[in-house]
C-alpha cells in the first residue's frame, strides 16, 4: 500500500510540473500578436513588417518612414537623440507633443531606464539603427509596460495611465543633427503659421522686429533693461511671461538665454521683436524647469527702458 501511495504522489507531481507555465508565457505572445494584427487591420495600416532582427522573437512590427544615412549603426554605448509620439492601442493614452515634451537625449542602452519600454530600446537599436531614420513602431505589451501598465490612477483614466497588457503605437524620429532638426522645426512653424518677415541671423536663430524703437541708446552686452515679454513653445503654449497687468520686468543681458541676449542687442526703447530660437540658443540639452532639453522656443519682447 505504501508503495502504491508513493507512486501516485510521484505521478501527480510530474503532472503538476509539466503544466507549470514558463516566465515566457506563450499565451501573452499570441495575445500580443493577435492584438497587433487586429490593430493593423482596423486602422488600415499598410507597409508594416515584422521585426526579424533577433530571429523573429520580439513581436514588434514597424514601417520605416524615411531612412537615415546607413553608415554607422547605433550601438548601445552611443548617445542618441530622438523625439516621438505615442498612443496605446485602446486609445486611452495619447502623447503627441514631440515639439515640447517627448524628447530623449542619452545612451541608447539606458533608454528603458528612463521610463521608456524595453521594446522602444530594442527598436532604436535593431530597427531604426541609423541616426536620421524615422519609423512607426508597434510594440507588444510584453515589451511595453506588461501586466502592470504605467502611470498613475485607475486603468480607466485617460492620458494619465497606460493600462496593463496594452500594445503601443510609436512614431520615432532618431535625430541625426540637432541643429538641422531645430532649423527644420522652426521653418515648419513659420510656414504652418503663415508668418512673414523673419530674418535668419548668422548664428541660426530667426528674428523679426515688429515695432522699431524710438530711443537712441541701444541695448548692448552690459545693459540692464525693463521689458514685457512672453515665452512660448512652438505649439504656442506659453510657459513664461511678464506680469499680465503690463508691468515691465527688470532684466539684464546676462540673465536671459543666449538667443534673447543676441536678439535684443542693438534694439532701443520702444522696440518690439519676435525671436524663434533653436534649442542651442534657448535652454540647450539640459533644459530647465518646465522646458525639456533640445526644445526650440519663441520669445516676444517689447523693450520699455534701457540702462547702459
Amino acid at each position: 500500500m505504501r508503495k502504491i501511495t508513493f507512486t501516485l504522489l510521484f505521478l501527480i507531481s510530474v503532472g503538476l510540473l509539466s503544466c507549470r507555465k514558463t516566465s515566457d508565457d506563450p499565451n501573452i505572445t499570441q495575445y500580443d500578436a493577435t492584438n497587433i494584427q487586429n490593430y493593423i487591420k482596423a486602422n488600415g495600416l499598410t507597409g508594416m513588417v515584422r521585426d526579424t532582427s533577433d530571429g523573429d522573437t520580439s513581436g514588434i512590427y514597424y514601417q520605416i518612414l524615411s531612412q537615415g544615412a546607413t553608415t554607422t549603426p547605433v550601438a548601445y554605448s552611443d548617445t542618441v537623440k530622438f523625439v516621438f509620439t505615442l498612443k496605446s492601442f485602446d486609445g486611452k493614452y495619447t502623447s503627441l507633443d514631440s515639439l515640447t515634451a517627448n524628447h530623449y537625449d542619452g545612451f541608447a542602452g539606458h533608454i528603458n531606464q528612463g521610463g521608456f519600454p524595453k521594446g522602444l530600446q530594442i527598436a532604436i537599436h535593431n530597427i531604426l539603427k541609423y541616426k536620421g531614420t524615422r519609423a512607426r513602431i508597434l510594440i507588444p505589451s510584453r515589451l511595453a509596460y506588461g501586466v502592470n501598465g504605467y502611470g498613475s490612477g485607475s486603468s480607466s483614466n485617460v492620458n494619465t495611465r497606460i493600462a496593463g497588457n496594452q500594445c503601443l503605437d510609436y512614431y520615432v524620429n532618431l535625430v541625426s543633427d540637432q541643429n538641422v532638426y531645430d532649423d527644420q522645426i522652426i521653418k515648419n512653424y513659420i510656414s504652418t503659421k503663415g508668418l512673414t518677415g523673419f530674418t535668419k541671423a548668422a548664428g541660426g536663430f530667426y528674428y523679426k522686429v515688429t515695432i522699431p524703437g524710438t530711443g537712441t541708446d541701444p541695448i548692448d552686452q552690459y545693459s540692464t533693461f525693463t521689458a514685457t515679454y512672453a515665452a512660448k513653445f512652438l505649439t504656442d503654449v506659453q510657459f513664461d511671461a511678464s506680469p499680465t497687468d503690463g508691468t515691465a520686468t527688470s532684466l539684464s543681458i546676462e540673465s536671459v538665454v543666449p538667443g534673447v541676449a543676441q536678439g535684443l542687442q542693438g534694439l532701443t526703447t520702444g522696440a518690439a521683436v519676435t525671436l524663434l530660437l533653436p534649442s542651442r540658443y534657448g535652454y540647450g540639452r539640459a533644459g530647465t524647469t518646465g522646458v525639456a532639453g533640445n526644445t526650440s522656443l519663441r520669445f516676444d519682447f517689447t523693450v520699455v527702458t534701457i540702462t547702459n
